[in-house]
């Protein structure tokens, strides 16, 4: 059974369910019933062994299930706030992808039990830090074990309840301990990658919308159309910059407001001009759309690729394999390939709130536009202010993308008596990684605000192409033009939230 992003978009947006088909349940199955038999009179680590430095001591019989118990007990040690039902959801559904793959050797109500708490909306409580991302999520994913043997807190129907009672109210058995349903429920890339799958559809939606509000400024600069031509960014080759020319040519059909430098500068009559008035070439952050987003648009399809990879992974350890006949022994909970696209992702998303933030500029900069008032500035000049301090705000949330785009998976602390020798810090790459993507929305919110205050001064509305019109139309139908002086929290957080809702 493949899990991939489709669905998981399904499941935590249309509140669709997730279903384990026969087949898939049939090999958990046997694998369970392969490592039961496999590991009489073997030693095997975390089944009858301590785990990591602890891995030296051997368990007795007598405390086999104990064991298990202990290591999701033990390790329950997360701090900080929750994360977000959707990000719970998305790790869920990841820990399950690797039970699927069934090679961890647990027993089939563990997978039942996580089903279900996935499709009711049971979500445990897992805080922000614990994990290094080198044994998989440890502590984090011990939050979740913890609520499958029915303790701990959920958050379920609005409310933190206590996980025995959720559990009750829903007909719902604990999960038992058979032979290493501990382990496996608490090793693995299931948060990091959770985390990273609910980034992707934010950082796409994003993507989009840069495109979008790009031809939108092209648009409001009278810009030439040729900055999107085919031929042209075909001789440069790489995919995403077509791609993204492409999207801008889709965009801007219909619109009025392109220029043809072929009906303008390609003619004699201005063999003669000394001096032009308008611009010959835009500035970068207009028409270089298609060079600095087809990058974005192409790590973002590798970022899908990656994480849709480690959806399907058995990120356990050791590995169960009944088609070899043999368990084997390594690192598939390590969180390198994770880790290193989500600081990827975080890169790129910096990137986008910095063109937004130079559009915006752009905008509100009468010397350098020549066509607009002095901060789209529909009042008063002096008394008035138009949108200067919208202004401020996207600078300063710019300028804590940049210091945030350094990357999180070159650092590696040593720690569990260095046999966790070099971590991925995986998880917190995914989570700074969202506090970036936070900062982009807002950014784009600014920008929105202000494209639709420059149709206004322009009055364009109806040159537009019928795509950046629609837009404007929802803009304005959350906020009005801006003529007098006034409160914009509100309207900026209504513009986020129409944004968030696309993806």
């Amino acid at each position: 059974m493949i899990l991939d992003l489709t669905l998981l978009h399904k499941i935590l947006y249309k509140d669709e369910c997730l279903q384990v088909d026969s087949e898939t349940i049939h090999s958990v199955e046997q694998c369970h019933a392969f490592l039961r038999d496999f590991a009489q009179n073997k030693v095997i680590y975390g089944i009858n062994t301590g785990f990591g430095p602890m891995a030296q001591w051997r368990i007795e019989d007598e405390n086999l299930r104990a064991l298990q118990y202990n290591i999701i007990r033990s390790h329950a040690t997360g701090m900080g706030e929750a994360l977000p039902d959707e990000f719970v959801r998305a790790s869920m559904f990841a820990r399950l992808g690797s039970f699927l793959q069934a090679k961890s050797g647990i027993h089939l109500d563990a997978v039942k039990l996580l089903v279900e708490c996935l499709n009711r909306g049971i979500c445990p409580f897992i805080p922000k830090h614990g994990s290094v991302g080198a044994s998989g999520d440890l502590v984090q994913l011990a939050h979740i074990a913890l609520c499958l043997i029915g303790e701990g807190k959920v958050h379920y129907q609005g409310e933190w309840q206590e996980t025995r009672n959720v559990l009750k109210q829903c007909g719902l058995e604990p999960m038992q301990i058979h032979i290493r349903e501990g382990l496996s429920a608490t090793n693995g890339t299931s948060v990091m990658t959770g985390i990273s799958a609910v980034n992707q559809f934010d950082a796409e939606n994003l993507l989009q919308w840069s495109i979008l509000t790009s031809v939108w400024m092209n648009e409001i600069a009278n810009s030439y159309d040729d900055l999107m031509a085919e031929p042209l960014n075909e001789y440069r080759r790489h995919a995403g910059q077509k791609y993204i020319a492409a999207k801008m040519r889709e965009i801007s059909t219909g619109s009025q407001r392109f220029q043809k430098r072929e009906a303008k500068l390609y003619d004699t009559k201005h063999t003669e001009t000394k001096v032009f008035t308008e611009k010959v070439q835009a500035y970068y952050s207009l028409r270089c759309i298609p060079k600095i987003l087809g990058p974005i648009y192409e790590t973002l399809q590798n970022s899908r690729r990656v994480i849709e990879e480690e959806l399907n992974a058995a990120s356990d350890n050791p590995i169960v394999d009944p088609t070899t006949q043999n368990v084997y022994h390594g690192g598939n909970f390590h969180g390198d390939y994770i880790s290193l696209e989500a600081d990827k992702v975080k890169i790129a998303m910096v990137r986008l709130a910095m063109v937004a933030e130079r559009q915006l500029n752009y905008l509100c900069h009468d010397r350098i536009n020549g066509i607009l008032p002095p901060f789209l500035n529909l009042g008063t000049l002096g008394l008035n202010y138009g949108i200067q301090a919208c202004q401020f705000t996207a600078t300063s949330t710019t300028a804590e993308c940049q210091t945030l785009a350094m990357p999180n998976y070159v650092h590696s602390i040593p720690n569990n008596n260095d046999n966790q020798d070099i971590v991925s810090m995986g998880t917190n790459s995914a989570e700074l990684c969202t506090q970036v993507i936070n900062n982009v929305y807002q950014v784009m919110s600014i920008l929105l605000l202000a494209l639709a205050q420059a149709v206004d001064c322009l009055q364009i509305r109806e040159a537009l192409s019928p795509t950046t019109r629609e837009q404007y139309d929802a803009i304005r139908r959350l906020t009005p033009t801006i003529k007098d002086d006034t409160p914009f929290y509100d309207d900026l957080a209504s513009i986020e939230n129409y944004l968030r809702k696309q993806k």
